[in-house]
């Protein structure tokens, strides 16, 4: 045997790979599975944290969406409440204000009291159901009253700016043809224009709506399967018709009448000053010449204190009081426009072109609650604006909010005598107020030899 043999022999053989065990092949299969847990179990705990946060967020959201859905709600709920119950409240005073007081009692003040009643329904009948579909998102009276309420709206909406457009036309011939309204303005004529103003909007409003002649025939079909829903559609031949007498038509008539009152009062003012202007230099240079001459222009001045009569002073007071009026009810016209024009104008404008001019539900609203507002304007406006409303506003006031009130209404003119600095301003003033304040006691006597 040779030495590398021998050295072969005494070295042990080489490892050969091993299998693994049973045993081990356990022991590893069960720390992969707990390794393969633990992982699902912390991926598991992660997604569920997840959710739950996501959860938490997503209610939050929700409390807040609906705490700010109740704040809305009820910001909605007083602010039209307010102007249902201020319209109400506004439009009575003005009725019974007029009636309490005998110098409101005025041919043009008619138009004004049947204004406001006008305009107290519609903030009874028009604004309340409106406001029942705006808190609940849905019509709650079945089709029958859906077509009242259509009817009505319609009905009141016409009435108030006819009734507008006659006190436009009683103005004009008051200041632009004064010798022709005493004979064109009596009670019978006034009378006459009243009915016709309360009449004339039913052909627009109940005749075409009971018939179904202001819509189209899908919306009739849309109304009989969804009987919670009122919604006034109106076809094109409708909407022309009823915006031109509603609107279009009577503030066409409104705007030229008053640019002629305007017109004719801006004439009427400047001649005025001219007339005292002239006088007073005159009256100047009489009593210039008194002191000079001793007395040689006496017999102009006793002439021109012949004309300081009561009755001159009367009528200027009556013209500048005619023409505070004529600005009062211009303005009254004015904000009855800019309320009112944008809603015509979606009226007309959406359903000329028809689907291609969608309006959102919240616009829509909002413009008709910008036109119901109006009603509520106009007794302030007279507040404001009119001495005479103020001071019977005033007066009922005082004995509604009094339970034990037994003094009768205030006399106005007493007022007016009482207060002179509100009768004759500074720029108007008559040479001859003063003589006239000095000489009331002897009015009466003056005014019957004036009137022989």
């Amino acid at each position: 045997m040779s030495a590398h043999d021998r050295n072969n022999l005494d070295q042990p053989d080489a490892v050969a790979p091993t299998l693994p065990t049973p045993a081990a092949v356990a022991e590893g299969l069960t720390l992969a599975v707990a390794a393969t847990a633990s992982s699902l179990l912390q991926r598991l705990n992660a997604s569920h944290a997840n959710d739950s946060a996501a959860t938490a967020v997503a209610l939050d959201d929700d409390g807040d969406e609906e705490w700010s859905d109740t704040l809305g709600l009820v910001v909605k709920v007083a602010l039209m409440g307010f102007i249902i119950l201020a319209a109400i409240l506004g439009n009575l005073l003005v009725i019974v204000s007029v009636m309490r007081h005998r110098k409101l009692r005025v041919i043009t003040n008619y138009f004004v009291v049947s204004l406001a009643f006008a305009d107290m329904l519609v903030a009874m009948v028009a604004m309340t159901f409106n406001m029942s579909v705006q808190v609940t998102g849905r019509w709650l009276f079945g089709p029958f009253v859906c077509d009242v309420w259509n009817s009505l709206d319609v009905y009141f909406s016409t009435a108030s700016i006819l009734h507008l457009c006659c006190i436009s036309v009683d103005r004009y011939y008051a200041i632009v043809m004064p010798l022709k309204y005493p004979r064109s303005m009596t009670k019978r004529v006034v009378g006459v224009m009243l009915l016709n103003t309360w009449l004339s909007p039913a052909i627009i409003s109940f005749v075409p709506i009971f018939l179904g002649w202001y819509t189209t025939q899908e919306h009739q079909v849309f109304r009989s399967e969804h009987p919670d829903k009122c919604e006034f559609r109106v076809n094109k031949l409708y909407a022309i018709i009823s915006s031109s007498i509603s609107f279009w038509i009577p503030c066409t008539i409104m705007i030229f009448t008053y640019l002629a009152i305007f017109k004719e009062a801006n004439r009427q003012e400047k001649q005025m000053h001219n007339r005292m202007g002239n006088a007073m230099m005159m009256s100047h240079g009489a009593s210039n010449g008194d002191a000079l001459s001793g007395g040689s222009n006496k017999a102009l001045t006793l002439h021109e204190a012949a004309q300081s009569t009561p009755t001159k002073d009367r009528q200027i007071s009556k013209m500048k009081r005619e023409h505070k009026a004529a600005k009062t009810l211009g303005i009254i016209m004015g904000i009855f426009i800019l309320c009112w024009l944008p809603f015509f104008l979606w009226y007309v404008i959406t359903t000329l072109c028809g689907d291609a001019c969608y309006c959102p539900d919240v616009v829509v609203a909002l413009l008709f609650w910008i036109g119901y507002f109006n009603s509520t304007l106009n007794p302030l406006i007279y507040a404001y604006f009119n001495r005479d409303f103020r001071e019977a506003f005033k007066n009922t006031l005082q004995c509604a909010f009094c339970s034990l009130c037994r003094r009768p209404p205030s006399d106005l003119d007493a007022l007016d005598m009482r207060r002179p600095s509100l009768r004759f301003d500074d720029r108007t003033k008559s040479v001859y107020s003063e003589t006239y304040l000095r000489h009331i006691d002897r009015r009466r006597s003056s005014e019957f030899g004036s009137s022989l």
